[in-house]
């Protein structure tokens, strides 16, 4: 079974590859993810899916005051679809509570259904959205979930 764990800075570079494979042109560059891992425990919380030999997914969550913003969750193709995200997810959000946020944020593309459709069912609500954010003229929609159990009003958090 694979395992969710904090990421260590071993975990660099399996991360930098995974972001390329999923993301190619659009991936976060070497020196970024190097950024994000040299800020752990800091500012940031990251988690590896880890297979035993591999890591498989990585996700990522910036955190402030009572709000935390989920940057990155990504599964490696062939792990896709396994509920590894959504478990990589549930450990941002424990995380996210641990240290006193009230809500976690994030976007997603418009037409990345498979993302929307996990973060739906993880209690996350479409709060706004902004015009032609992506490449393409995609837009980006903004979720939140609030991580007191209490539901989202209808006009935001």
């Amino acid at each position: 079974m694979t395992a969710i764990r904090f990421a260590r800075a071993a975990d660099l570079d399996a991360a930098v590859a995974l972001e390329a494979a999923v993301f190619g042109e659009s991936a976060w560059s070497p020196r970024s993810m190097e950024q994000e891992f040299r800020v752990i425990d800091r500012c940031r919380c990251i988690v590896v899916a880890d297979n035993g030999p591999n890591v498989v997914g990585y996700a990522a969550l910036r955190y402030s005051g009572d709000s935390a913003d989920v940057q990155r969750v990504v599964v490696a193709q062939a792990w896709q679809r396994q509920g590894i995200g959504g478990r990589m997810l549930a450990a941002l959000a424990e995380h996210a509570r641990a240290s006193y946020c009230a809500q976690l944020l994030l976007e997603v593309a418009a037409d990345n259904l498979p993302a929307r459709g996990l973060y739906t069912a993880h209690g996350f609500m479409e709060i706004s959205r902004r015009s032609r954010y992506y490449a393409q003229d995609v837009d980006a929609i903004v979720m939140a979930r609030r991580l007191d159990a209490q539901p989202l009003s209808e006009t935001g958090v």
